[in-house]
């Protein structure tokens, strides 16, 4: 494949629908054909999974099914859209990946990374971003970002919010997960997003180049 895959990852409210539009019109501004496209969803069959994934009570799925359901959507997504735009030369810009899934359903929910793994590789032939961008912030202000953002959403549109509602101590260990991942993946860089937003840019732009 000739495009080039970056995946955005972090916590709840750490600005990454933001950067990602940022990104995707300096990488345009230079030419590149670039593809912006999120997880779960990206696709409409993904999209409808990701319906049920993200709304209802925090106990509505299992650890377990919350699993496969991503990974079902994923895999729609991946052999859909991700892929084809890569082997069509595309950069591809994904908000969430495979790292949100080690985070929150490994480290958080406790299940065993190399059976998520076994699944992320059937469900896309192992396909993994060429570089992954973590947002990372404090937990407590990034959920403070996540529940004003959702407030100020028409009342009329579903809120997104069934992992916001998880506990503090479920997302502390996602983002230990998140740390614990980028300490060994050369792939992954993280990015303090308590900067600035020009300065976070700037520092994906680094990233980025390098």
């Amino acid at each position: 494949m000739t495009g080039r895959f970056i995946a955005f990852e972090g916590g709840e409210g750490a600005g990454k629908s933001t950067q990602i539009a940022r990104l995707a019109e300096r990488l345009r501004a230079e030419g590149r054909d670039v593809v912006v496209t999120r997880e779960p969803g990206g696709t409409p069959g993904a999209e409808e999974i990701r319906a049920l994934f993200v709304s209802g009570a925090t106990t509505r799925w299992t650890a377990e099914t919350d699993v496969l359901l991503v990974t079902a959507a994923r895999a729609d997504h991946v052999s859909r859209l991700i892929r084809p735009a890569l082997e069509a030369g595309k950069t591809v810009l994904c908000d969430r990946y495979i790292h949100s899934t080690l985070a929150y359903q490994g480290f958080g929910k406790g299940l065993s990374e190399a059976t998520l793994l076994q699944l992320h590789a059937f469900a896309t032939g192992d396909l993994w971003p060429d570089l992954v961008l973590w947002l990372d912030m404090p937990v407590e202000l990034g959920l403070s970002r996540s529940t004003k953002r959702a407030a100020a959403q028409n009342a009329d549109l579903p809120q997104e919010q069934r992992f916001e509602q998880l506990t503090l101590d479920y997302h502390e260990r996602v983002r230990q997960g998140f740390a614990a991942l980028a300490a060994r993946d050369p792939r992954m860089v993280r990015i303090d997003a308590m900067q600035a937003q020009d300065a976070v840019e700037a520092a994906i732009a680094a990233a980025v180049r390098a």
